[in-house]
């Protein structure tokens, strides 16, 4: 019976120990004529902690404080009658249960009918009918207190409820009252200070306001008033307001409002002792928070880690995001079997033995001179024959072998017979190759899915620590006035991402304001999701370094309706985007077909995120495979709103140009245009963008029409541009004036790009 065990205590159990006689011992103070309210102790260690002998023990020592032995031989019956109860339940291992109001009941038969007391005058009852009465509220209250005793063992380690904190607070407050009782309203007031001051250095937000009205209760009851309660709350919020700049700030603020409160009512009017009792029941607290060692506070707050944060949603996000990942990864590993078993090694080609074996059967086998020709002779000067032939294409009587010429009648028959079997083994390699490159392809497309999970894969798998910026954030809100019941920061950089749930009618440029001056980074509005009751969810995210703003002019060949050249503004991400131009070989409606096609196929790719390589060969492929001879020639740039970064991609196309204050830089390429052979070579490269910087993709029919690129660029070196708009229309009638009768020889687009700070 581990319950009843007679064993030495360890130091903190002894610590435990003392400390339950300890409160006992207040409780019984709590009431007028020191009525056991102990009771309330000995009931909840026996049924919450399952320390019977531990609490009969104390239950003993704290009955001490009748001064009588009525009380102490009452005392005793009702912890014999407990140990017996619970020793019988845990002997048949059958909980109390119900039956525990009865077994509660039945311990204050002794306080009836033994403890001394005189009775209450104001109460016009019998002495017995009084102590039955107490009886009552003593099993009642029993009841409660186990109730917050095991809320207060589990408080470390889980979020109270209400009707647990309800109960806490009502075995708080018959125990200030016994010290109220017991050392007098200074030492309980020093008391309370004490843990005012503790929690605003732990929590640091608006918990310690309505904690400090529970502190005041004792207070109010032995002075039967309110006042406490006011002045409790004052204290509380003039030490929260500068707990921002430390303990020895919110003492400091807290001992000035006490000592004002205390000249107001009059205490250093009652002379020196007074005024010094009084001063001592604040500075003593005020000092001893201040001297507590930083690491303490720490532990403690770590502790108290439920009332700061919803722990269990961000847990069940990580799960969540685990097992996402973990999803990811296996489609990931599929696509790399997938582009494993596309790229397996063909077999070795026995193209020539076949061919001659099939020619061999097919006119050595007919012939009626077949047995004069020695085979181990003729056989190998036809495999050099068909070897030449799959050379050449076809076979000629000049690529006869001499032993063969020599010795067959039927050369004519054997040529015949030869570049019939060579034509269908062309058409043989054609479908051969035409599946190798659609398995390299589809190779390349797998190994683009492969790399895109994989990296979604080590995305998701990232879980959502706990992070200080969380408290601080919560701090620089309340300093604005704004109250979060839940804060949620993750992500570095450029992914911060920061959620929280306040007052739907909340300022939003407030709490952009506040949270930017808590995390040390502009951030922005991304999304304002409804809750009930009036709260919102509102997600912030970092804001770009950049802004970027667009212009674009464009003029079809003269005599067209559509353009064959076509452009893209793409938005990749939140602090990515992507610009892009191309232009379609000819002009009119098929020009324009190609261009948007190649465009159209870009921007997907980019937008799942897969690598520019795969990306580029692959739209290649795609473009390369149409029934007609159509290119395109291709402008693109990837740019990075944070650092400004472009990554310049140009396949067939023009000089760009990059317009930096008084510097024009070239952005120049040399591969040819997409889809005109079967591995595309890009030309790439990478620039970085200030701010006012702009970026000029042109078409070809804008760079035929100043001639050359030394004309170009000394115009585009002497334009100071504004905006991109302006610019890009400046660009085009430039072109047009340089252009016979004003007129468009070619396809004219300008696409211009300046990049700005954000606001």
């Amino acid at each position: 019976m581990r319950h009843f065990s007679l064993r030495l205590p360890s130091l903190r159990a002894a610590g435990a120990f003392f400390a339950l006689a300890a409160g006992m011992a207040l409780l019984n103070f709590a009431l007028p004529q020191r009525e056991p309210a102990a009771f309330l102790l000995l009931w909840a260690a026996c049924a919450a902690l399952r320390a019977c002998l531990a609490g009969a023990a104390a239950y003993l020592a704290a009955s001490a404080v009748f001064l009588s032995w009525e009380g102490t031989a009452c005392a005793l019956l009702q912890a014999v009658l407990l140990l017996l109860v619970f020793a019988a339940c845990e002997r048949f291992r059958r909980p109390v249960g119900a039956w525990r109001v009865l077994v509660a009941a039945a311990a204050q038969l002794p306080f009836v009918f033994l403890f001394p007391h005189a009775g209450y005058a104001a109460i016009a009852l019998p002495v017995l009918a009084q102590k039955a009465v107490l009886s009552v509220f003593f099993v009642l209250a029993s009841l409660l207190a186990e109730g917050a005793v095991r809320a207060a063992e589990s408080a470390m380690r889980r979020r109270l409820t209400g009707a647990e904190l309800a109960e806490c607070a009502l075995l708080w407050l018959l125990a200030g009252m016994g010290m109220c009782n017991a050392a007098g309203a200074l030492v309980y007031t020093g008391v309370a200070l004490f843990l005012l001051l503790l929690l605003t250095a732990l929590f640091k937000n608006a918990v310690p306001v309505p904690l400090s009205a529970v502190l005041a209760l004792p207070l109010c009851v032995g002075e039967v008033s309110l006042l406490p309660v006011a002045l409790f709350c004052v204290y509380a919020c003039c030490a929260l307001l500068v707990a921002p700049y430390g303990r020895i700030a919110s003492a400091l603020a807290l001992t000035l409002s006490y000592l004002a409160a205390q000249f107001f009512a009059g205490a250093f009017a009652q002379g020196v002792p007074a005024a010094l009792f009084s001063l001592a029941a604040c500075v003593l607290p005020a000092a001893l928070v201040c001297a507590l060692p930083k690491k303490w506070l720490s532990r403690l707050a770590d502790g108290l880690l439920f009332y700061r944060e919803r722990v269990l949603p961000r847990i069940a996000v990580n799960r969540n995001r685990r097992a996402v990942g973990e999803r990811l990864y296996e489609v990931s590993a599929l696509f790399r079997e997938i582009e494993n078993a596309f790229l397996l090694p063909e077999p070795a080609d026995d193209g020539t033995a076949r061919i001659t074996q099939k020619v061999y059967a097919t006119v050595c086998g007919a012939c009626a001179r077949r047995a004069g020709c020695p085979q181990e002779e003729v056989y190998p000067a036809l495999g050099r024959l068909v070897r030449v032939g799959r050379a050449k294409g076809k076979a000629n009587l000049i690529d006869l072998p001499a032993d063969l010429s020599h010795r067959c009648p039927n050369v004519a028959g054997v040529l015949f017979a030869l570049n019939k079997e060579l034509e269908g083994d062309i058409r043989r390699l054609a479908a051969l190759s035409a599946a190798r490159e659609g398995r390299a392809l589809l190779a390349r497309q797998a190994h683009g899915v492969s790399e895109i999970m994989r990296d979604l894969a080590l995305k998701e798998s990232e879980e959502y620590a706990l992070s200080e910026s969380e408290d601080a954030l919560a701090k620089a809100l309340q300093e604005h006035g704004i109250l979060s019941s839940e804060i949620f920061v993750y992500g570095e950089g450029g992914a911060l991402t920061v959620s929280m749930t306040l007052a739907e009618d909340a300022d939003q440029k407030r709490v952009c304001l506040a949270a930017g001056e808590a995390l040390g980074a502009p951030l922005a509005l991304a999304e304002k999701l409804p809750l009930s009751h009036g709260r919102a969810c509102f997600v912030l995210r970092r804001k770009p370094r950049f802004d970027a703003a667009f212009g674009i002019a464009a003029r079809p060949k003269q005599g067209e309706t559509a353009s064959g050249d076509t452009h893209s503004v793409l938005k990749i991400d939140e602090r990515r985007f992507l610009v892009a131009l191309s232009d379609g070989m000819g002009s009119g409606d098929a020009a324009r077909d190609v261009s948007s096609r190649t465009l159209s196929l870009m921007e997907s790719f980019y937008k799942t995120g897969m690598p520019s390589d795969t990306v580029l060969s692959t739209v290649n492929s795609l473009i390369s495979y149409s029934a007609d001879e159509r290119f395109s020639c291709l402008d693109l740039a990837a740019v990075d709103l944070d650092d400004g970064n472009a990554d310049i991609v140009k396949i067939g196309s023009p000089a760009g140009f990059l317009l930096t204050g008084e510097e024009l830089k070239i952005l120049e390429g040399q591969s040819l245009p997409m889809g005109a052979l079967e591995a595309v070579h890009p030309a790439t490269m990478r620039v970085t963008m200030h701010e006012n910087d702009f970026l000029l993709f042109l078409s070809d029919g804008i760079t035929s029409a100043f001639g050359s690129s030394a004309d170009l660029c000394a115009y585009l070196g002497g334009l100071r541009p504004l905006n991109p708009q302006a610019l890009a229309e400046n660009v085009l009638s430039a072109a047009l004036s340089r252009s016979p009768e004003r007129k468009a020889g070619d396809d004219m687009t300008v696409l211009a790009v300046k990049l700005t700070l954000a606001a």
